[in-house]
């Protein structure tokens, strides 16, 4: 408008303001937060990202600016022309860095008038979070919620620089690709110039950075958008951004050493936190003998030990029947855990159903050293001596059990696990932070309904140089060069060394059910990369949506991405997805079929 076009530049933002730039000529531009009229004279706390500043309407100062000011109103956007000044000691508001001063305006400008907003700024937090996502443009106002995009800018912009700093240079890959099969569901695009025919969304640019080895660039990361058309959980969203980083010549050593490097300088930058070196690091089969998880929260113990030997001695049916066809079972040590509720013990069982367990069982060795359980009839005396000393019981624990067959009890009890971390109260308040590789995943896992093998991550997985020559014979013991990184029980990244060699390449393919010409329709670039010299090469992608909300501590990535999707995949903002015209289905040669 006119009006906007004859201001003098903004000199700062608002929430800049200090009394060192007392008796300074200012122009200050935002949002109207507040508007207070005090016996005539009018406050206003403009705002914009950077935080208030008080804006002053005297008209004994100026009749026009103070006739502008009346006519304002909340989320009205307006520039003030004035000058600093101190305020007064008993208006000082120290709640507001800016609170020392105010602007005492000679001049106001209505750049845009606003509608009533569904909801204030400031109570967004409280409000239901459909109406947080169809509002978003509201929502994102809140200083929290710019903090966070700050934040995100910051962390991509510094792991930019390191990266880059390192010897990697940034490469774009294409957002259409060809459909191939990694663990999700693809996104199709149709072609309008090949009827019959999809382009795919990456789920990740697993075989274009593979390629770009085979390419001589050597060393290369993006910030790389991928999408997945899969259930949604707080972690996920069917459309995410990666930190993605691929290396040649480098070994799993060389690769671990390099992202730890980024994450500790990323922590340093954006927390001021030192985070150990080297990272610590555990087996996949320890992971999930240990914490029933190949991402273990570290930042409190609650261990799962083995106590098969211990209980068979026994007269508990449940726990002999299951050790007599072969099954295992194993306990936590919830330390001061007897002071539980009975509500909390009589809910252990109905809980351990719900997390996917038979069931649960609990002794409690009391303060006082003596003994409580509905399972203290089945117990002697011995057994239970023998019990406090395999967990390392002290009076005023709890013990709590799971049985069941191997495989199915340590996923069980890992759930468990961070319930009964929850109802002690672990880890509370704490900014630690445990960061952990885990590492030597198996290569291929079993379909529990064909009985076939798959890729547990992706068929590109180099495995281990002992595991190669018995590959075939037993796929379910080969153990590949891959490496998880977690933080908090969070799963931040994931990577391996890549297969460089197509005659491994057609190996694996094999054992996984791609015959030659099913990989020669799918991974034709790559394969043909591979013929003519491909050097040895692995990388990494850590997720930049559960980085960051890590960093800020939010407890969904929805929270830390500018405009995301509902747990259904849904864009309320956007209203999408939705229908299109019949005349653009037709184009396509696509037709809906209800």
């Amino acid at each position: 408008m006119s009006a906007q076009a004859e201001l003098p530049r903004r000199s700062k933002y608002c929430g800049e303001f200090r009394e060192e730039h007392v008796g300074q000529e200012c122009c200050v531009m935002g949002w109207v937060h507040s508007y207070r009229d005090h016996g005539g004279i009018i406050f206003i706390d403009l705002r914009d990202r950077t935080g208030l500043v008080q804006i002053v309407a005297d008209p004994s100062n100026d009749p026009d600016a103070h006739a502008k000011a009346e006519r304002v109103r909340s989320e009205w956007v307006v520039a003030a022309v004035g000058r600093v000044r101190p305020r007064s000691e008993e208006t000082i508001n120290p709640k507001l860095d800016t609170g020392q001063v105010e602007i005492i305006t000679d001049r106001i400008e209505i750049l845009t008038e606003a509608e009533t907003p569904p909801f204030p700024v400031d109570a967004a937090e409280e409000m239901d979070e459909s109406l947080r996502l169809k509002w978003r443009f509201i929502d994102l106002r809140r200083p929290q919620m710019l903090e966070r995009l700050r934040k995100r800018h910051e962390v991509v912009l510094s792991a930019r620089n390191y990266l880059s700093e390192q010897g990697f240079w940034e490469i774009e890959t294409p957002m259409l690709i060809n459909s191939s099969p990694e663990g999700a569901r693809d996104f199709l695009v149709p072609s309008r110039m090949a009827p019959g025919h999809f382009y795919a969304l990456p789920q990740s640019p697993q075989l274009l950075k593979q390629t770009l080895m085979a390419s001589g660039v050597d060393r290369y990361f993006q910030m790389a958008r991928c999408l997945r058309d899969e259930d949604l959980r707080a972690d996920r969203q069917p459309e995410h951004t990666q930190i993605d980083i691929e290396m040649s010549f480098a070994t799993q050593e060389q690769v671990l050493e390099t992202v730890e490097g980024l994450i500790r300088h990323i922590y340093q930058e954006a927390k001021g936190i030192e985070l150990p070196e080297p990272f610590p690091r555990m087996t996949y089969a320890e992971a999930m003998l240990t914490y029933g998880s190949d991402k273990p929260d570290l930042r409190f113990g609650l261990e799962i030990q083995e106590v098969t030997d211990v209980v068979a001695k026994s007269d508990f049916r449940v726990f002999t029947e299951t050790i007599d066809k072969g099954g295992r079972v194993r306990a936590i040590n919830v330390k001061g855990g007897a002071k539980f509720s009975r509500s909390q013990l009589d809910n252990l069982q109905p809980k351990a159903r719900e997390l996917g367990g038979k069931g649960a069982a609990y002794i409690i060795y009391e303060p006082d050293g003596t003994w409580r359980s509905p399972l203290l009839k089945y117990f002697p005396e011995e057994v239970l001596e023998e019990l406090r000393e395999t967990l390392g019981g002290e009076p005023g624990d709890l013990f709590v059990f799971g049985a069941d067959d191997a495989k199915a009890l340590a996923p069980f009890l890992g759930r468990l696990r961070l319930h009964l971390a929850e109802l002690a109260g672990l880890p509370g308040e704490t900014d630690a932070v445990k960061p952990l590789w885990v590492v030597d995943f198996p290569v291929f896992e079993q379909d529990e309904e064909t009985g076939n093998w798959q890729p547990m991550h992706h068929a590109f997985t180099m495995p281990r140089p002992d595991c190669l020559d018995t590959m075939e014979d037993d796929p379910g013991a080969v153990i590949g060069q891959l490496y998880d990184l977690v933080v908090n029980g969070a799963e931040l990244g994931s990577g391996s060394i890549r297969i460089h060699d197509p005659a491994i390449q057609q190996r694996v393919f094999k054992i996984v059910g791609i015959d030659e010409e099913e990989a020669d329709r799918k991974f034709s670039y790559l394969l043909r990369a591979f013929r003519y010299g491909a050097p040895p090469h692995g990388g990494i992608a850590l997720g930049i949506d559960r980085l960051i909300m890590q960093l800020v501590g939010a407890k969904s990535i929805r929270e830390v991405i500018a405009f995301p999707k509902t747990a259904t995949g849904a864009d309320l903002l956007m209203d999408a997805p939705g229908p299109v015209d019949e005349a653009q289905l037709e184009e396509l040669h696509i037709r809906v079929v209800e």
